[in-house]
């Protein structure tokens, strides 16, 4: 399972891609959206987890993108942010994320919601 993670934080995003990659996933990581998208077009991934707040493209750009092309449509997207109030929480849920997980957050909590998104892929498979 290739995961697409895109967080402007380069010790969180080292942090998370060790953490998912000792998992056994493969990990697509990058700085902002502009170049998760642009790596999404070129390889794919098979689920895309994606800070809100990045420059030069956000996590709700990215996903919006993401929804509106038919050949990434279906991909699993969980969101991340430090953003937690109830209203955010619906504003992600609401823009076509599949899970929305608030900073900070266990490394365990990550890996389970991950781990339920490849289980919905595989289930669809």
């Amino acid at each position: 399972m290739k995961i697409l993670l895109a967080d402007d934080d380069d010790n969180f995003r080292m942090l998370l891609s060790e953490i998912l990659e000792g998992e056994g996933f493969e990990i697509s990581a990058h700085e902002n959206g502009a170049l998760a998208w642009e790596s999404l077009q070129a390889e794919g991934a098979d689920i895309a987890v994606l800070d809100v707040n990045m420059p030069e493209m956000g996590g709700f750009e990215l996903l919006k993108s993401i929804r509106e092309d038919k050949r990434l449509a279906a991909l699993p997207v969980l969101m991340m942010t430090v953003r937690s109030a109830v209203t955010d929480q619906v504003e992600g849920y609401e823009s076509g994320a599949d899970d929305y997980l608030p900073k900070p957050f266990a490394n365990e909590v990550l890996v389970a919601r991950v781990k339920v998104l490849e289980r919905r892929i595989l289930g669809a498979a």
